[in-house]
């Protein structure tokens, strides 16, 4: 079930960040939020699941040195690189809090981004009641989300396509849909929402594609899961390596407003 075209190791967390932040899919959706935020000079933003602070310096710069930047995240070591990142950033504060129970009052953010984080959440509705509690009247909340059940990949058997997409909404990631849930949740937590941006990535590179995906690493954990048998994980794989290659999943851009 190994090819050299694939990654067998998983990427340490912090590499894999970076590597999606600067590849061109990364650049291009991440400068489509920082225009629908709408930020400017003097604005205090949030940025949500902020990493190890891949988008910290691009807020800063552009709240100037009258704003702030506050970055929140759940995990210690990302916290932790975050801070390091922007040291010299003297606008910018990196919190160790949770989505779902922000450190901060009532109505004192102008702006907030979440980026992939609310895929992962327990509970998106009570984060995006939480974010909505601390924004203005009138502060904005961008969001970046995939929709993982619209992953498709060209193989010519159709129903290993169908059990690879199964598995990786049904058991890799927790709230797989969310990209197009994001619009009536954000509704139902007393947002306005005046816009939703479709953005569908095309991987035609089968490398690029397992940098993003992990293409061998989630068909072992399909196999384990029952969702693939060994053989069939191998023509899978085997003719994804041949080529030609092409997988495209659709990302949601939404805009809310308090």
């Amino acid at each position: 079930m190994t090819s050299s075209a694939f990654e067998t190791d998983r990427p340490d967390p912090v590499s894999y960040l970076d590597r999606l932040a600067t590849s061109d899919l990364g650049r291009s959706y991440k400068r489509r939020m920082l225009d629908e935020l709408d930020l400017r000079a003097g604005h205090r933003v949030l940025d949500l699941g902020c990493g190890p602070g891949t988008d910290l310096e691009a807020l800063a710069q552009a709240v100037t040195p009258a704003g702030a930047v506050v970055g929140v995240d759940h995990d210690r070591n990302m916290v932790d690189a975050a801070r390091a990142r922007t040291a010299g950033e003297a606008v910018v504060d990196v919190r160790h809090a949770d989505i779902h129970d922000l450190p901060m009052p009532d109505r004192t953010a102008d702006r907030a981004r979440t980026d992939r984080v609310l895929q992962h959440v327990a509970d998106p509705l009570a984060a995006l009641g939480e974010i909505r509690r601390v924004l203005r009247p009138g502060g904005r909340l961008v969001m970046g989300e995939p929709d993982w059940e619209t992953l498709a990949v060209d193989h010519p058997d159709s129903d290993l396509t169908r059990a690879y997409t199964r598995h990786v909404a049904e058991r890799v990631v927790r709230n797989a849909g969310i990209g197009r849930q994001l619009a009536r949740l954000a509704t139902e937590s007393g947002f306005r929402v005046p816009t939703v941006i479709p953005v569908t990535p095309v991987f035609r590179d089968v490398q690029v594609a397992d940098k993003i995906l992990g293409l061998e690493r989630t068909t072992r954990r399909a196999v384990e899961a029952g969702y693939f048998s060994d053989q069939a994980a191998e023509a899978w794989l085997s003719h994804l390596t041949r080529g030609p290659f092409l997988a495209a999943v659709t990302f949601y851009i939404v805009v809310a407003e308090a």
